[in-house]
């Protein structure tokens, strides 16, 4: 999540059928998006596809589009597929919400709350953020609210029981996880910003100096992989767990960040993969936020415009333009369908490539 302003919306428009809802701003009756036919849910076509270069038709087909499954959130967030229950789960960080999307039955609240179990609020954005599953294919989440990464451990209707995998950093409070994913050895790194906290740096609950890059191994020990960042966002590992990327969301330097990582799960100072500032020029919306990448090696990031394609050379091949600012991205199904939160909406787009590991 990059820093901007929130217009408080209803919370998500259920596809595929109607109830009443209750947020801060009322309740609301959600209408679908989708419309059924000959036995199958049509939804509408969103944005475009802005192709640079031949290679793109590798990634995606002249014919696929982007498709709008259901709208309305206040800021969507961290989406990840869970393959033991067949759907999609994503946050709504402002509105300290999960979701829950299946192409079966549509869209439904999954943790209420997500990121903040407390009583007392000081956050600018207390809700989870970006999710991903443990090699059991439990959730792991990174919430704000909380201040750690955490497991989910059992659920009762939308209320969740969360386990602290990650609550400290030499005994102190993070700023506000807000990305993160395992290494095939079972390292977690993950970012934290400071997205979460009232006055962002400036904020009196702010602990650590540093917005950092953090490396949790699978025995407990923390390490801070890099502090130089000023807001570090979406992470990622390339397919052969050599490189880190990271996303920089600073208006003044919207980078993309790769590391080489040495035996020890650590990094070296890293260097400037690509620099979104030209686009950021153009007067596209967005800063580079979330972060996966493909079995090839490709970057699907987003950034001004939309979720940028970028190779693992670092040409942009393409854009996927949403027109407005895009938060995530990751596959789903059988590996090869992105699904994309953006702003108020969940998009996904077809691809001809699968997620690494997936």
């Amino acid at each position: 999540m990059f820093y901007r302003t929130h217009s408080l919306l209803a919370a998500a428009c259920l596809v595929g059928t109607s109830l009443t809802v209750s947020t801060s701003a009322g309740p609301h009756a959600l209408e679908p998006i989708g419309v059924t036919k000959r036995g199958r849910d049509i939804y509408p076509a969103f944005g475009t596809i802005e192709r640079l270069s031949p290679s793109l038709d590798k990634l995606l087909s002249p014919k696929a589009k982007l498709e709008k499954l259901a709208e309305g959130f206040v800021w969507s967030e961290g989406p990840v597929w869970v393959r033991r229950q067949n759907s999609l789960v994503f946050s709504d960080v402002p509105a300290n919400k999960a979701y829950r999307w299946s192409n079966s039955q549509g869209l439904s609240v999954y943790l209420d709350p997500s990121g903040y179990t407390g009583n007392l609020y000081h956050f600018r954005e207390p809700g989870s953020n970006g999710l991903t599953t443990d090699s059991h294919g439990n959730l792991v989440l990174c919430q704000h609210g909380n201040r750690q990464i955490a497991r989910l451990t059992s659920r009762s209707g939308t209320t969740g029981t969360f386990e602290p995998l990650v609550p400290y950093f030499n005994g102190r409070k993070f700023n506000s996880p807000n990305d993160l994913c395992f290494a095939r050895n079972g390292n977690l790194y993950f970012t934290d910003p400071p997205y979460g906290l009232e006055g962002l740096n400036q904020s009196p609950l702010k602990e650590l100096i540093q917005n950092g890059v953090y490396l949790a191994h699978p025995d407990g020990k923390v390490q801070l992989v890099t502090g130089s960042m000023t807001f570090p966002n979406g992470i990622a590992l390339s397919p052969d767990q050599k490189t880190l990327y990271v996303n920089q969301s600073d208006p003044a330097a919207p980078v993309i960040k790769a590391f080489s990582l040495n035996s020890t799960g650590l990094a070296d100072e890293g260097k400037v993969f690509f620099d979104a500032s030209k686009l950021a020029q153009l007067g596209r919306p967005g800063l580079p936020d979330g972060l996966k990448v493909d079995a090839f090696g490709n970057l699907w990031s987003t950034g001004p415009g939309g979720v940028l394609i970028i190779s693992p050379s670092g040409e942009h091949l393409g854009t996927l333009l949403t027109g407005e600012p895009t938060a995530n991205c990751n596959w789903g199904e059988d590996g090869t369908v992105l699904y994309i939160t953006s702003n108020h909406s969940l998009l996904r787009i077809q691809t001809l490539v699968r997620g690494a590991g997936i």
